[in-house]
């Protein structure tokens, strides 16, 4: 997965570190009742290049030096990964 180029309003980049993947990420601005609990905690999208049966994005909370994201939902809740950051940059707008 890399820079997806359909990302809608991007607010930075980053790459992280294991792979070296490229990823930009925008503001989690969803509002219907199902997705408010999750901007609470997750409130950003990183956007994923694989759309075959997907949005295109994931659910997470990116800060500096790591990002949470939301891969799946199981029984207990969401599932999450923790990536590691090489550099993230953020826009100037």
């Amino acid at each position: 997965m890399g820079y997806y180029t359909y990302t809608k309003d991007p607010i930075g980049c980053f790459t992280e570190k294991e792979h070296g993947n490229n990823f930009e990420y925008s503001l989690n601005e969803d509002t219907d009742d199902f997705t408010l609990s999750i901007v609470e905690n997750y409130p950003h999208k990183v956007w994923i290049g694989n759309t075959v049966n997907d949005s295109g994005w994931r659910y997470a909370r990116v800060l500096k030096t790591v990002a949470y994201i939301i891969v799946d939902e199981d029984n207990d809740g969401p599932v999450l990964e923790r990536w590691f950051l090489k550099k993230n940059t953020e826009y100037v707008v």
